[in-house]
């Protein structure tokens, strides 16, 4: 055997036996990974069983108190502030001379319009008297002519038309007489005085004379968020606090809601009703609302960690035959540590206790109840 022969053998067994050194650690490798894997898909993850659950939600809103009535009492007829009986903050009763007015031309007027009622009713008086005469002597044949009679019916008539047009004339200028008295349209708090006495009213573009509130019931506005407004009040009452009583709990009846969505808020107003007889809680204060929600029949809730909240959408993982399953849902009430949620779900359902993006829909895992 040549040494050329010997060298060339030596290298064909080097050849073999680093491949089979080569084949051997691919193997290890591959085992390796196989086992990783499978280690990483035999991991458990803490799931929860989804139940349903009454909802509650107690949340505050910022509210805004106005009086019951508020009028704005203005001069229907034009003359001078001749007295003034009340002042900011008086009590009045409906029916309550506040201030009068002098305008003398409308008592002269008034004058007047009567003397031309008189002198109508004379005419028409007269007028009467004569057709009636003469209505009594057409019935001897001959005495009156059917044309007489006709023309004293006529003048009859129109007299009483006149006589009847300046009682309701009459009638008018003494209304207008009634409105030199400013009087109360009910009862309540002077709130604004914009007159002294002497002061020319009566032009149509001045400010009121009074500013009139009744602050004995208080309305209460409410902007309720869209998500609150299908939900049921308990009690269909609040609790409100203001900044002058921070103590001090008012109650608040609901009377009234928009019905409506407001399209810039996102929001329905509710209004209650606040009893004010002491005259405690003024009109135009802030408060702070306390109401308490509920659902008409139980929702499903999970805790807000199995929420998986992303630019495109938001979903909680679902458990089904040992697979992931992405299912998208729509929030409802937030209750701290859990989350109100609708979608494609039921009770019964398992629930990823902690999900997000990393566990891909499909990926097969070990649930384990969390409890």
């Amino acid at each position: 055997m040549t040494k050329t022969y010997k060298q060339t053998i030596d290298m064909r067994v080097f050849i073999l036996l680093f491949s089979a050194v080569v084949i051997s650690a691919c193997n290890s490798n591959s085992s390796t990974s196989t086992a990783q894997k499978e280690e990483a898909i035999s991991d458990s993850v803490a799931v929860f069983v989804l139940k349903e659950d009454s909802i509650k939600k107690n949340i505050s809103f910022p509210g805004e108190l106005e009086p019951n009535e508020n009028a704005e009492i203005r001069a229907k007829v034009q003359g001078y502030i001749l007295k003034v009986n009340v002042d900011i903050g008086s009590r009045v009763r409906k029916g309550q001379v506040l201030a009068l007015i002098d305008a003398p031309e409308i008592n002269s007027r008034v004058q007047e319009i009567n003397a031309k009622v008189k002198a109508a009713q004379a005419r028409y008086q007269s007028s009467k008297d004569y057709y009636e005469r003469i209505n009594t002597a057409s019935k001897a044949e001959g005495v009156i002519a059917a044309s007489e009679l006709q023309r004293t019916r006529e003048q009859m008539l129109a007299d009483e038309s006149e006589y009847r047009a300046t009682l309701y004339s009459a009638a008018s200028y003494r209304q207008m007489g009634n409105y030199l008295a400013i009087v109360a349209p009910y009862s309540g708090i002077i709130t604004k005085r914009n007159i002294d006495q002497g002061s020319f009213v009566g032009n149509p573009n001045e400010v009121p004379l009074f500013e009139l509130e009744d602050n004995s019931v208080l309305r209460l506005k409410v902007a309720v968020p869209e998500a609150y407004s299908g939900a049921v009040l308990l009690g269909n009452s609040g609790e409100l606090t203001t900044r002058s009583f921070p103590d001090k709990k008012f109650v608040a009846k609901l009377v009234r809601k928009a019905g409506s969505i407001d399209n810039a808020t996102r929001s329905e107003v509710w209004e209650f009703e606040v009893p004010n007889p002491g005259r405690e809680l003024k009109a135009g204060s802030y408060a702070d609302v306390k109401l308490h929600f509920l659902r008409f029949q139980p929702s499903l809730v999970v805790p807000t960690s199995a929420i998986v909240t992303t630019l495109e959408r938001k979903f909680v993982i679902k458990v089904v035959g040992g697979k992931t399953e992405w299912v998208d849902v729509r929030t409802g009430f937030n209750m701290g540590d859990r989350q109100e949620v609708f979608g494609d779900l039921q009770a019964g359902d398992t629930i990823v206790l902690k999900g997000n993006e990393e566990l891909k829909p499909g990926v097969i895992i070990i649930p384990k109840i969390s409890k």
